[in-house]
């Protein structure tokens, strides 16, 4: 498994404008937005090309090279992975989206799957999970089980903090899944959350508490 966390000095930037709590929820989404279409690039830059031919401007076919292959599904995961899609689509407009819901079992602690909704011909497809903070990994690693059931073995999870906890998580799970956070952050707290971390990003995505 592959840890790729993006380095650049506006990702260093717009992720110290995540932190600060008085950012609001329209600011929150635009970064969000901003930082996403940074790891599109950094996650799809070993993309395969074929040749190809356009009319050119002189009116005689120009040679050029185009995506190979069919396009790729993006996995948004309810609710935060909602607010990443965006800035995925502004990279690759033609990506196909695939949705998964789960929430956490308040008994087992586990995650449950309440969605599940995917691309056509998701097995033959790149599949990218988006998914605003790695945690614990449990979320994720159960996104990948289920992807993995559909048949899909071409599949990276971006997000935009990552935890120690969740990437041991993933590495032990699914360590052929490559994690491309923006950040790796130092570690859980006792709730679980990702220190130092930026709170609950579905709630600052959309104003809720």
């Amino acid at each position: 498994m592959a840890v790729i966390s993006v380095s650049h000095p506006l990702v260093t930037h717009k992720l110290g404008m995540l932190r600060c709590i008085n950012t609001n929820s329209k600011d929150f989404r635009e970064l969000i937005t901003e930082l996403t279409t940074f790891l599109t690039y950094e996650a799809t830059k070993n993309f395969e090309l074929e040749e190809t031919s356009v009319p050119g401007w002189e009116g005689k076919p120009v040679a050029v090279k185009k995506m190979a292959g069919i396009d790729p599904s993006i996995v948004p995961v309810f609710r935060a992975g909602i607010g990443m899609q965006e800035g995925f689509l502004q990279v690759i407009p033609t990506a196909k989206i695939s949705y998964m819901g789960y929430y956490r079992d308040e008994e087992t602690l586990k995650p449950k799957l309440y969605y599940a909704k995917f691309a056509s011909d998701i097995s033959k497809r790149r599949v990218y999970v988006l998914d605003p903070m790695l945690a614990t990994g449990g979320t994720t690693s159960s996104v990948c089980s289920l992807l993995k059931k559909e048949g899909c073995s071409d599949i990276k999870v971006l997000c935009i903090l990552a935890a120690p906890e969740g990437i041991s998580r993933m590495e032990a799970d699914h360590p052929d899944v490559d994690i491309m956070p923006a950040v790796i952050d130092s570690h859980l707290n006792e709730k679980g959350y990702i220190v130092p971390g930026l709170g609950d990003a579905g709630d600052r995505l959309f104003g809720t508490k």
